[in-house]
């Protein structure tokens, strides 16, 4: 049988201007992800990505860390399938009818502008974020021009197709990507609703890895959300 990994990329720059970028702690996460690999002699035949270049320096980081350690990585092929969803697009065209017509969104908006620290505003955004994508997901909320729910998992799947058509017997192969992917390939495996494969998509850690094996028709999961590489705390990031 084959596996792959999908992981989730490191910490981006999240609330900053340009937020597809790593942070300092997404780099260190990235390298430890390597150290870890490198350590336990995972080799990979084939590498993928998502186009972001979150997903890309995630792979880069620990590519790099495989070459320190006398390991080869294959050069990434970037699957645009592998691409997030467009959560942030339904939250900015929604939002400021939303806040003017629904009190608990209303609410929710206030928090993070009212937020008296970092982490409390991070904390905060989450929860306007899920609410509002939530909505969405549910059709409770229409966004004209964003590619939808249920689109995006087909094009996920799309993905996931092309690249199980082309593996080899018994291949390990990683692809990282993003939290909606991830979510989409458990709900591929264990067969979940639209509903459910969102509330999954807001599970993975940063820089967590979920692991999959598969032989034919067959896709199955076998670990899901693995972040003990990350033993250091400030490592456990969400966003």
């Amino acid at each position: 049988m084959g596996r792959v990994f999908l992981v989730r990329h490191a910490q981006a720059s999240f609330l900053e201007p340009d937020y597809d970028k790593l942070s300092a702690t997404g780099e260190a996460q990235a390298r430890v992800l390597g150290e870890y690999w490198a350590r336990h002699k995972v080799t990979l035949d084939r590498v993928l990505t998502g186009p972001r270049v979150r997903h890309r320096d995630t792979e880069k980081a620990v590519r790099e860390t495989f070459t320190k350690n006398g390991l080869k990585s294959p050069e990434p092929v970037v699957f645009d399938e592998f691409d997030e969803f467009q959560g942030d697009v339904v939250l900015e065209k929604s939002l400021p009818q939303l806040a003017l017509s629904d009190p608990h969104i209303r609410d929710l908006h206030a928090a993070v502008r009212n937020a008296n620290s970092p982490a409390q505003r991070h904390r905060n955004f989450q929860k306007l974020f899920e609410t509002v994508i939530t909505m969405w997901v549910r059709a409770e909320l229409m966004v004209d021009g964003v590619e939808s729910w249920e689109d995006f998992i087909a094009r996920v799947n799309r993905g996931l197709s092309r690249f199980l058509s082309a593996a080899g017997k018994n291949e390990t192969s990683a692809i990282y990507t993003s939290g909606g992917p991830v979510a989409v390939s458990v709900q591929r495996a264990l067969h979940l609703s639209p509903q459910d494969t969102l509330e999954v998509a807001w599970m993975p850690r940063n820089c967590s890895y979920s692991e999959f094996v598969f032989s034919g028709d067959r896709f199955t999961l076998s670990t899901f959300n693995s972040f003990q590489h990350l033993g250091d705390p400030a490592l456990l990031t969400y966003r």
